[in-house]
């Protein structure tokens, strides 16, 4: 069996989004990524732990390893994750919320895609766009835990 991986994405346009992926076994494929709330997470993870852009391979790999959340990076409600309460903290005209600054681990770059393990522990942050082989790449990576015992060069050479 599997064990699980997840991923998030913070991404900034206008609204600076994270996109949080779960991973899991095989599950049936959509055509688009199927998003959940932050606040869903844990019961998510406890019932199933399962997974969640436009290009197929990628919403496959997704879709077969990941829950998908979106979080607003610059939301202004708290946050209860893993026993602690996380708070938007104000800077300027803007700000950030806490909890965003953890999980990147202090690297608030957009877009950053983030790697967490089933336990909700940061893997990997991973700076910038990535296109979508790359990105397919890496989901598979993580979503199979690769990670675990291949170093990414290794894998990457590797990939087919």
């Amino acid at each position: 069996m599997n064990l699980m991986s997840i991923r998030l994405l913070m991404t900034g346009l206008l609204c600076i989004s994270f996109f949080l992926c779960m991973g899991n076994l095989i599950y049936g494929q959509s055509n688009s990524i199927n998003w959940v709330k932050w606040s869903d997470v844990p019961a998510l993870m406890k019932k199933d732990k399962k997974s969640t852009f436009q290009d197929p391979k990628v919403i496959k790999a997704i879709n077969k390893n990941f829950y998908a959340v979106k979080f607003n990076a610059e939301q202004k409600e708290d946050i209860n994750f893993k026993s602690k309460v996380y708070q938007f903290v104000p800077q300027g005209n803007r700000g950030y919320h806490s909890l965003a600054a953890e999980i990147t681990q202090g690297r608030l770059s957009y877009p950053t895609f983030v790697f967490l393990d089933e336990e909700l522990n940061t893997i990997q942050p991973i700076p910038g766009y990535q296109d979508a082989t790359i990105f397919e790449m890496i989901s598979i990576y993580f979503g199979d835990n690769h990670y675990k015992t291949v170093p990414f060069k290794t894998f990457q050479e590797s990939y087919k």
